[in-house]
């Protein structure tokens, strides 16, 4: 197919081009090179079609002859503060409902999103006396006790962090999960209101070649890369008992591959946890980065930051059973391969 690709000049965005491209697929490239993700712009591809999907007259252009979008554009991260709330809101709701509409007046009807297990929030736990529960957002006053697990809302009592399904309620606690929820919202109504199909991959952590490099919309990983270059230790927040799945951005762009595929199965929408299935804690994915750069160990410091989630695990079951989509990267290989892997300036 001909599959316009946004945000194609970004980390996970240029690895799912080229995924797309060596299954067959004609990618249209299209990105704005905006300079919160794109320091420098020296190595962008000359067929690259540089226009903001904000702009409705680029994107109704770049559609030509496409038969399914890839929607990978967006902002990401949690920035560096509120200011930040305009920008995030722009470009990746109002970006989104400017491609949704550009889509129906071509009459594209198939859209992978790329959303995120952030949209999850405190994602899913259970109480050993009353069973599944759903936590209050975490105290302030608790982290900065260095209390931060959460706990039951009826006993107050220690929680166990469960794998959380695709049908999990959507509770956003950051600026970044709130646009990330509101872009699903926007897809499933486009996708009833014109008979499309989407398919929204709930990417958990992407890690891997190319990443950006330490700013404040970086991942974690590539902020600790950053460090142990740097000859200094990483820093681990929180007490490092956070739980996360790390997945290789090489396992994502699959999932992208298969999603297209998918969108032709039906109208409508469906989500799907994009995951290695191998959740590991925070300060253990920083030691073995450390170890695989010979870097010094982190250091768990007790800092918090607001909107930040404690555990989240996700279960790759609807995506294996349903998409076909296995992670064949588990953390530890990926992680000595992320060790001296190019990042993005």
């Amino acid at each position: 197919m001909r599959i316009l690709v946004t945000g194609a000049a970004g980390f996970i965005g240029g690895h799912v081009s080229a995924a797309l491209r060596a299954a067959g697929h004609d990618v249209v490239a299209l990105d704005a090179l905006h300079p919160m993700a794109h320091r420098r712009t020296a190595d962008v591809p000359a067929s690259l079609v540089r226009a903001d999907v904000r702009d409705p007259a680029a994107v109704s252009a770049a559609l030509g002859g496409v038969e399914a979008v890839v929607h990978q554009a967006a902002l990401v991260g949690m920035g560096v503060d509120l200011a930040d709330l305009p920008e995030y809101a722009g470009c990746n709701d109002l970006g989104t409902a400017v491609l949704l509409a550009a889509m129906a007046g071509a009459g594209v009807r198939r859209l992978v999103l790329a959303s995120s297990m952030v949209v999850y929030g405190e994602g899913a736990y259970a109480c050993p006396a009353h069973g599944p529960v759903d936590p209050a957002p975490r105290d302030p006053a608790d982290l900065a006790a260095g209390r931060f697990e959460p706990r039951c809302p009826r006993c107050a009592g220690p929680l166990e962090p469960v794998e959380v399904g695709e049908d999990a309620p959507v509770r956003p606690r950051s600026v970044y999960a709130a646009t990330k929820a509101a872009q699903e919202h926007l897809a499933a109504a486009w996708a009833a209101a014109c008979g499309g199909s989407v398919v929204a991959l709930r990417y958990h952590n992407v890690y891997g070649p190319g990443m950006p490099r330490d700013t404040p919309y970086s991942g974690v990983a590539a902020i600790f890369r950053s460090a142990l270059e740097a000859g200094r230790a990483p820093r681990v927040f929180e007490d490092g008992a956070q739980r996360r799945d790390f997945v290789h951005v090489a396992d994502v762009a699959a999932a992208n591959v298969l999603a297209v595929g998918a969108t032709g199965e039906r109208v409508g929408t469906v989500a799907y946890n994009v995951c290695s299935g191998r959740p590991t804690t925070v300060v253990a994915m920083a030691a073995a980065l450390a170890t695989a750069m010979a870097g010094p160990e982190p250091v768990v410091t007790g800092e918090f930051r607001a909107g930040d989630v404690r555990h989240v695990v996700a279960s790759p079951a609807r995506a294996r059973r349903e998409l076909g989509f296995r992670a064949a990267i588990g953390p530890q290989e990926g992680l000595r391969g992320f060790a001296t892997a190019p990042l993005r300036g």
